[in-house]
Parts: structure tokens; sequence; C-alpha cells
């Protein structure tokens, strides 16, 4: 749908596919449905299920015919076996740009993302405090925060308006991991992922991670935060479960262009 000088451009958010080397044939009619209806195809991690990159392989395959632009980034499944670069070789071969604290704009939209670490949330957030292990633990998320601040100015940084997404694997609030056991709350996400969406107006926050979590949930500021996790998504019984996100923004030329944080 278009009017004057506006565009809407319809967004498909999708995560924790999992997908495995014996998945051959299983996704084609998922990413035909989400081809029919989308104009860009967000992924928010695990979309390996051991992090081989033979299990992306498989996911390009399936993504044949798919004419959508993807992005997205990796989760921790897709950290597994320390092969994540070699599945982010393998990704790009599928059109799909892999953010890890960059930016990137598509058609006409900002889009900044980080795979993100836990840590917890609040004021039981983990601190900087005691063993080397634990300020390892506690400066991951820090420093996945700062990615994500950095992906979000350089955004800033584009002349004219840009509706800002971010995209992480990792929750950045406790709403939408609610229905997970309270003892793996910090290994699902951190506040400290919230801190740069505080700083920064985004439209929206797209996260998965978290399978028997809350499909959705807000910042303390009212920015919408979305659990794309396929198991979450599946709860809504269609047969083919995205999110589906409409944006108005002011039409502008076309654009599909990296931004590297430098």
């Amino acid at each position: 749908m278009e009017t004057e000088n506006k565009k809407h451009i319809r967004i498909a958010a999708i995560g924790d596919l999992h997908v495995r080397d014996t998945d051959r044939g299983k996704w084609k009619d998922y990413f035909t449905a989400i081809n029919r209806e989308a104009d860009v195809l967000v992924i928010a991690g695990d979309i390996t299920d051991t992090g081989d990159e033979d299990e992306a392989a498989v996911f390009t395959e399936e993504l044949q015919g798919n004419h959508l632009p993807i992005v997205g980034v990796l989760g921790n499944h897709d950290y597994e076996k320390g092969r994540h670069k070699i599945i982010k070789e393998v990704l790009s071969h599928a059109n799909m740009q892999v953010l890890d604290g960059e930016s990137t704009v598509i058609e006409g939209i900002g889009f900044a993302g980080i795979k993100g670490f836990g840590g917890g949330f609040g004021p039981r957030m983990l601190s900087r405090f005691g063993e080397d292990m634990m300020k390892s633990f506690v400066q991951e998320a820090v420093d996945e925060g700062l990615k994500l601040e950095r992906a979000l100015s350089r955004l800033g940084q584009h002349q004219g308006e840009i509706t800002k997404i971010a995209i992480m694997h990792y929750a950045p609030i406790p709403e939408t991991v609610e229905g997970e056991p309270l003892e793996i709350y910090p290994f699902l996400g951190s506040s400290r992922l919230l801190e740069p969406l505080q700083r920064t107006e985004v439209a929206a926050v797209f996260h998965g991670h978290a399978h028997m979590g809350q499909y959705q949930g807000e910042t303390p500021d009212g920015t919408k935060v979305w659990n794309v996790s396929l198991p979450v998504l599946a709860r809504q019984g269609k047969p083919h479960p995205f999110h589906l996100l409409e944006i108005e923004i002011n039409e502008i030329p076309d654009t599909f262009e990296r931004l590297p944080i430098k």
C-alpha cells in the first residue's frame, strides 16, 4: 500500500529456526509464504542447530526462489562449534547481510544488529565484581551494548530521517522472557542491551532465544519489543508463523547499503 510521498514496507521477522542437515525440503513452503507477504526478511539468530556450516548451506538451499533482501544476526547456536565466520560466509551467498555491530539501510529503513549476550535484568543484573571469569561474562554484554550503540549512531549520520530497527538474539527486557525458568533469566538477555535503545529512537526491536517467552513487550519508553523465536510464533497456530510489521516511510530511492563500524 502506497500513498503520495509515502511507502509502506512489510518486514517479516523470525528467529530460532535451528536448521539441521536433514531439513532439506522442510522450509521451502515457509519461505514462499514469507516471500509472498513481505518486502524484507529479518532473522534474529540461531539459524543453525549445532553451529555447522552444512546446516547453513541447507538454509540457503531452502531460500532458493526467495527474492527478498535478508538481514539478521547470528545466535548462540550458530557459535557452538566456533565456525560462525564460515557460517556468515555461507549466508552471504544467499544475499543475507549478517550484522555484528554493523548497520544497513534497506528500502529506506535502517537496521542495526548484534548477537547480544546474557547477564540478567534490572537490579538483579550481574555486575563486574569478583572472579575474572565473572567480569569477562559481564564485559561481553557491555561490549555488545556498545556495538549496538555505535551501529545505531551510524544510522543517525544519514541525511534525512531514517526509521531504525534493532535486531538481536538475546532479549533486552525481561517481559519477553517471562515463561522461562527464573533460574536461566541471566542467560536469556541483559538490560545492558536496553541502554542503547533508550538513547536512540527505535521503531521496533526483534529478538529470539527465549523459546518459552512472551511474544511482545515494551521498553520503559514504549518501544515495542518482539520475541520472534519460532516456538513462540508457533503458538499463534498459523501454518507458516512469522511476525509481520508494516512501517510507513517517506519514499526515497531504494538502497541496500552496509555500514561497517570504523
